[in-house]
């Protein structure tokens, strides 16, 4: 695995805690099915796993330490809600790497656009000890992104990636110009909630279990029966279902898709569906079919409410 260039990447975003599992997966997951999941991953060579402090109320990073050995490698965030504090970042760090059980995290990113540089400050001193390989960001827009590489270069430091939301239906962070500004400085861009929280797997089944992310959605998801329908004939040339069609879309983009996986098989389907090769027709069909129905599900800017100060959006 080239760490650069990833071919996709393990979301952790469900691991830990029952209740959240519950709620938004619709099941709990074992954690004896995780570790095999881990066991698929390493063998598929998908070796970066996503967490941040919250997963799981908190408990995910803890399952990533006691589940995920070496050569796993590691990808988590510091979230900055409230009005920087010295030390902040340091402290969050520290905790990452005691629920590890790690001496680093490879790669670590500044989860919101609050005070970019100070929290910055405090990631690169982190860098400097040897503690961390890479730095990102995750949720900022353009702008943003340039300050935040401004800032990192002034230390003597590439910006590593941006995290951000992108799926076949909510393709803004490409509109706007910053999925091609990170192509053209040769920063990494990945894609989470690809799936739009499984409203992209394709149209409801009867034994699909009830969780509260797609019962939310359920009314828009009733009006992509056109999109499905395109998609299940794209799936059915590759071999691959639906849901694999909207990872392999952001794939044959140039984008990382950040895929939560709890079980071996979705680790699977993320291995076979990131190496797919679409065709340019495909590629344009999807798009188009995607863009008649204009219908978001959870918005490229989500996050917006929680970005303060100076940062936010007039």
């Amino acid at each position: 695995m080239n760490i650069l260039k990833p071919a996709a990447v393990i979301g952790t975003n469900s691991w830990g805690s029952a209740l959240y599992e519950k709620a938004i997966r619709g099941s709990v997951v074992d954690e004896a099915t995780i570790k095999a999941a881990v066991n698929k991953a390493i063998e598929c060579d998908l070796l970066i796993f996503d967490s941040a402090r919250d997963y799981g109320f908190g408990k995910g990073p803890k399952m990533i330490g006691e589940l995920c050995p070496e050569p796993i490698v590691l990808s988590s965030k510091y979230t900055p809600v409230t009005k920087y504090k010295k030390g902040q970042v340091k402290e969050s760090f520290d905790k990452d790497l005691k629920d590890f059980k790690r001496d680093k995290i490879e790669i670590y990113w500044l989860h919101l656009p609050n005070g970019i540089e100070e929290n910055l400050a405090e990631i690169i001193e982190l860098y400097r000890q040897g503690k961390i390989e890479h730095i990102g960001v995750s949720n900022f827009d353009l702008d943003e992104c340039k300050k935040a590489k401004a800032v990192l270069e002034a230390a003597g430091i590439p910006l590593y990636g941006v995290q951000n939301h992108y799926s076949l239906l909510d393709r803004t962070w490409e509109e706007n110009g910053l999925v091609e500004w990170c192509m053209e400085n040769d920063i990494s861009f990945w894609a989470w909630a690809v799936l739009e929280e499984g409203i992209l797997a394709g149209p409801a089944r009867k034994e699909e279990k009830f969780s509260l992310m797609k019962a939310i959605f359920s009314r828009r998801r009733k009006k992509l029966k056109k999109l499905y329908a395109l998609m299940q004939k794209v799936g059915e040339r590759h071999d691959i279902s639906i849901a694999q069609v909207a990872i392999a879309f952001v794939a044959n983009k140039g984008i990382v898709p950040v895929c939560g996986c709890r079980k071996p098989y979705q680790v699977e389907e993320l291995c076979t569906a990131a190496n797919v090769k679409l065709t340019e027709k495909e590629m344009s069909r999807l798009q188009e079919a995607s863009d008649a129905l204009h219908v978001r599900i959870l918005g490229a800017d989500m996050f917006r409410f929680a970005v303060s100060g100076g940062n936010k959006k007039k």
